[in-house]
């Protein structure tokens, strides 16, 4: 009779509990009905769009009209399209170079403003105006600051002697380039800038206390103590910067409609003028579809090359 009172006491196992008893036994439950309804949100907006696009870059559908299947007709098409090869080299150095420069200008303003520097609530106000004015009216004052005639930057080079006619910024493939760059710099920076900073405000100021009283350097604590404890929030930072660099679209179309002669068309632009403007929906979600393939190598660069397991486990590498 014993033996049964306390198996008839015994909890029954986690295997035959319903879903409500491990909701209130455990966290790891409760956390997956909480995360639920926006893991549904995300299949719905951003799951099914990406599972249509593919499908559609498996068809002739045009704007209007459904489409066959027609296999990998549109891969085979853009394999010999040379606009879109250049698209492919476009967006490549796009990113890489604003992400690259973006990376360095941001973690020096973080150090600074991490500082302790006159006004510097004033000062980080100002560093996030470029990430706060909305892409478009960006896009817009650049146009206006490297516009072939009314260029601010022309006007005052002309009036110091310097040049003597308009430069044609726009105008010339890798001035153009340089131009968009620039403009995905400055708006850019101020993300990485502030979250690299949240960051260091982390940091424990007995670490730096402790490696200036052993004779440290400021390279060297930079290096030591900072760089390290920095390195998994650079991992998460570096990730979406090159995610929003890479399928960058509102600052290059506002500013070039990817000219001149195709110099600064991105893959995103592309998709866009072959889908949407010359009714190609298959072509475009080709075009689309193809990004996916250089974004999980970006993420897996960006991410894999920083954060070892150390970082992720707290432990030591094995």
């Amino acid at each position: 009779m014993a033996d049964a009172a306390l198996t008839h006491d015994r909890p029954a196992p986690a295997s035959g509990r319903t879903a409500w008893e491990r909701l209130r036994a455990t966290r790891g439950w409760a956390g997956f009905w909480f995360m639920l309804p926006t893991a549904l949100i995300l299949g719905l907006f951003l799951a099914y769009p990406l599972l249509k696009g593919i499908w559609l870059s498996f068809t002739n559908a045009k704007i209007g009209r459904a489409g066959v299947f027609i296999g990998l007709e549109n891969y085979e098409w853009l394999w010999d399209d040379d606009v879109f090869w250049l698209s492919v080299f476009n967006t490549c150095l796009y990113t890489a170079i604003a992400s690259v420069v973006k990376f360095g200008v941001g973690l020096y303003l973080a150090l600074l403003l991490n500082k302790h520097i006159p006004f510097k609530s004033l000062v980080r106000s100002i560093v996030l105006i470029p990430f706060v004015v909305p892409t478009v009216l960006s896009a817009i004052a650049f146009w206006w600051i490297f516009d072939s005639q009314f260029s601010i930057i022309s006007w005052s080079l002309r009036h110091l002697g310097i040049i003597d006619g308009n430069i044609d910024f726009l105008g010339r493939p890798d001035m153009a380039r340089a131009c968009v760059i620039f403009a995905n710099i400055w708006r850019g920076v101020p993300f990485i800038a502030i979250t690299l900073l949240a960051g260091l405000q982390t940091v424990s100021p007995s670490l730096y206390e402790a490696a200036t009283i052993d004779g440290a350097s400021p390279w060297q604590i930079f290096y030591k103590i900072t760089l390290p404890l920095l390195t998994p929030i650079i991992a998460v930072v570096m990730t979406f910067s090159v995610l929003f660099t890479f399928t960058d679209f509102q600052l290059i179309w506002a500013m070039t409609r990817g000219g001149p002669v195709n110099a600064t068309h991105l893959m995103a632009t592309l998709s866009y003028q072959r889908g949407i403007l010359s009714g190609s929906l298959g072509e475009g979600a080709a075009i689309a579809t193809a990004m996916v393939p250089f974004l999980l190598a970006a993420i897996g660069i960006s991410w894999f090359g920083l954060q070892r397991r150390a970082w992720q486990s707290g432990g030591d590498d094995r």
